[in-house]
């Protein structure tokens, strides 16, 4: 059989990631690249979509000329990417959505929180679409974000071109294909895909009539091909132009087709990150109250989506630990010996255990600091820390730090409960993205839920996922589930200890008041 590979590119909230994998899924070569954030106001989170594809231009190369292959037998690249807006004006301009007026800042991130109002204008409508992302629209989703450029920056809504997903503009650089995917509209734009239709009066309603003339036209499904690589961006990558280009997907979405495709009933898929998504499929529509979804074809064809997840994980880990008073000492220490702050912290957690069999037994965190994705959705939801004394030192910072990796793990909890309440039946929980390489986290991940957590051998499953598109779009494969029975590895298996059950069933009961506490609070100052 002749030599294929296929190039998976993860855009994500922090780096850009390309990889090359062959038929067997070993990844030949990789590179990672950071990418630059914008923040001009609080809850404005900002990206430039020039940084952002010259990084993909460096990766992709770097990738191909790492694995040391012939770049004449690279068959496919997939792209995804965070559930971004980018606005793009006529010949591909770029069009500012910053206050500060800076072209280069034309992307609104995902976590970006600035369309409080419109998501509330949007939510009023009770349109009967909202039925499919768990009854009301988020924050985080692309319509709010659109409505805010038109209500606050007329002129420049008008000179919009295209609005895209961040996948799709890659596609779209890399192709000049005027595309979009199943997966991102469904997802994130309120697309009925199991209609092939938006809903016209949701947008009439609240004044988007004329948006349809500003998204592309040609809506593909999963594992369709967009087109084959232009001549320019051939040379850019360091490829050919007989390069296949998949329809984009989103990036927790590529690592949910890695983690599930090969298995897909009962699999519940946690993609862990900046923030954490959990994706579970069904052969029927599921309305789950406060999760996304039902989204039709949107991660496997023909299967229905639902998606839980929480706007925190990663960067509320990383926010917490540089916020306490060791970070410096810590940081300092991790240099000089050369390894990783998260590796001493383990350590701290388990010398603290020696002296305490269970340090947070009266210490407790509420990790909606930046909101409620699932399943309260409720973006104002706030964090909370119960428990706090005058300990200091390394000490106070492992604790502290343990309770959050805990609490972060009871919220994926809830939305497990409320994903099986609903009438899921999730057999296996698979599991990728940066939480993986914390054994500590995953050793909480398996109490907390009191399930079994099963990893993938491939560490980077996002770009698997990525390059599985391309190798069905290619049709080295004939589906997802004979591309994923070939590529995809099962790795370790992480089982939870059923000693800790007593203490952390109690421990989630207080996770669960404490957002209740924080809503009396709420009414008690609602008239101030």
């Amino acid at each position: 059989m002749e030599q294929q590979y296929f190039i998976g590119v993860d855009v994500g909230s922090a780096s850009v990631r390309a990889a090359v994998f062959n038929r067997n899924g070993k990844r030949l070569g990789f590179s990672v690249r950071p990418i630059a954030q914008f923040r001009p106001k609080t809850d404005f989170v900002e990206q430039s979509s020039r940084d952002i594809w010259q990084q993909v231009c460096t990766t992709v190369k770097e990738s191909v000329k790492q694995s040391a292959i012939d770049p004449a037998h690279v068959k496919s690249i997939g792209f995804d990417a965070t559930c971004s807006l980018v606005a793009v004006g006529e010949q591909g301009k770029a069009l500012s959505v910053s206050p500060s007026g800076h072209p280069e800042q034309d992307i609104i991130m995902w976590m970006d929180h600035r369309a409080v109002e419109e998501t509330m204008t949007i939510n009023l409508t009770n349109d009967s679409s909202l039925r499919y992302v768990g009854g009301e629209v988020s924050i985080e989703m692309e319509l709010p974000k659109i409505l805010w450029l038109k209500n606050n920056y007329p002129e420049r809504y008008q000179d919009v071109w295209r609005f895209f997903d961040l996948a799709d503009f890659l596609v779209w650089k890399a192709t000049a294909g005027d595309v979009a995917s199943t997966c991102t509209l469904t997802c994130k734009w309120n697309y009925l895909a199991h209609q092939s239709q938006f809903s016209e009066t949701l947008l009439a309603d609240v004044g988007l009539d004329e948006l349809l003339e500003k998204v592309p036209q040609t809506i593909l499904a999963l594992g369709e091909q967009a087109g084959c690589l232009s001549d320019s961006v051939a040379e850019a990558f360091g490829l050919h132009t007989g390069v296949i280009v998949a329809s984009g997907i989103i990036d927790a979405h590529a690592g949910g087709l890695a983690l599930t495709a090969a298995q897909p009933e009962g699999s519940l898929a946690i993609i862990s990150g900046t923030s954490n998504c959990h994706m579970i499929v069904s052969q029927y529509p599921i309305m789950v109250p406060g999760v996304w979804g039902p989204y039709f074809g949107a991660m496997l064809p023909d299967l229905w989506l639902n998606e839980g997840g929480q706007s925190a994980a990663g960067a509320l880990v990383e926010w917490s630990i540089r916020r306490h008073e060791s970070w410096a000492e810590l940081s300092l220490e991790a240099e000089q010996k050369g390894v990783s702050y998260y590796a001493l912290l383990n350590d701290a957690v388990a010398e603290l255990e020696t002296l305490e069999a269970y340090p947070t037994a009266q210490f407790h965190v509420l990790a909606d600091h930046h909101g409620n994705r699932s399943p309260r959705a409720n973006s104002s939801a706030k964090g909370m820390v119960s428990g706090l004394t005058l300990e200091s030192g390394r000490v106070s910072l492992a604790r502290y730090y343990l309770a959050t990796l805990q609490s972060i793990a009871y919220g994926t909890r809830h939305i497990i409960d409320t994903l099986e309440d609903a009438g899921h039946q999730i057999n296996r929980i698979v599991m990728c993205g940066g939480a993986t390489k914390n054994a500590l986290w995953l050793r909480e991940y398996a109490n907390a839920t009191g399930r079994e957590i099963h990893l993938a051998q491939e560490e980077d499953a996002v770009n698997l996922g990525a390059a599985l598109l391309g190798a069905v779009a290619c049709k080295a494969f004939d589906d997802f589930s004979q591309a994923a029975s070939a590529m995809v590895r099962e790795g370790g298996v992480i089982s939870p200890d059923s000693d800790t059950y007593a203490f952390h069933q109690a421990k989630y009961q207080v996770y669960l008041q404490m957002y209740q506490d924080q809503q009396r609070y709420n009414e008690m100052m609602s008239d101030c």
